[in-house]
């Protein structure tokens, strides 16, 4: 399956899932922040490499990453990235103090990592079960991986530590707001499954090859 070329239809089943997936995710944020959260999903596409390195702001720019590598049946990675101006909103909207922070002399805070690899954790399960759901295939996240790094370093690191060979990753657009903020925070979700998962997880869809 080429997955550069998918058509309409295939990024439809995608988004769909997205948007279930952050239904479910809102829903885990709420009880988390014990106030009313939204989740948006704008678009959900299929991205080069390099793209991916464009949509967060180029190699040079310092991100928070959650990673963690999905098990089960289709096999592959998944990338939480926040700019470190995101992730600091999403620290102080969940705990309440502004004064936590990522780039302090001491170095990150434990309870922002802890914060941050939670709301990931709940994003992420959030996603893998909807796309579980809807193809029947198991797949379960690992243990979080927090890194706070230029984008380059980070992203090309970990796809060579796992021997990740694909040139293509589904992003999610995510975007959470809760009534007490004015303030969205905007996020971006990689979901990079192994060349193999690609097709196991199209046609467990209902998706036939477009080659």
């Amino acid at each position: 399956m080429d997955i550069s070329k998918l058509t309409s239809v295939q990024k439809d089943v995608l988004r769909e899932i997205g948007n279930i997936g952050a239904g479910n995710a809102a829903t885990s944020m709420s009880k988390l922040l014990d106030k009313k959260v939204d989740m948006q999903v704008p678009s959900v596409n299929i991205v080069s490499y390099d793209e991916m390195m464009d949509l967060i702001g180029g190699p040079e720019e310092l991100i928070v990453a959650v990673f963690f590598r999905i098990l089960g049946e289709a096999p592959g990675s998944v990338y939480l990235i926040l700019s470190i101006e995101e992730a600091e909103l999403l620290i102080n909207q969940i705990t309440g103090d502004q004064k936590i922070s990522l780039l302090s002399e001491e170095g990150p805070d434990e309870l922002a990592i802890s914060v941050i690899q939670e709301a990931g954790n709940i994003l992420t399960g959030s996603y893998l079960t909807a796309l579980s759901d809807f193809t029947s295939i198991n797949m379960q996240p690992s243990i979080p991986l927090l890194s706070m790094d230029m984008a380059g370093a980070i992203l090309t690191v970990g796809l060579l530590e796992i021997s990740q060979v694909t040139d293509f990753a589904i992003v999610i657009d995510t975007k959470i707001s809760n009534t007490d903020s004015q303030r969205g925070i905007q996020g971006n979700f990689f979901l990079l499954p192994d060349p193999e998962s690609f097709h196991k997880i199209f046609l467990a869809l209902g998706v036939k090859d477009n080659e």
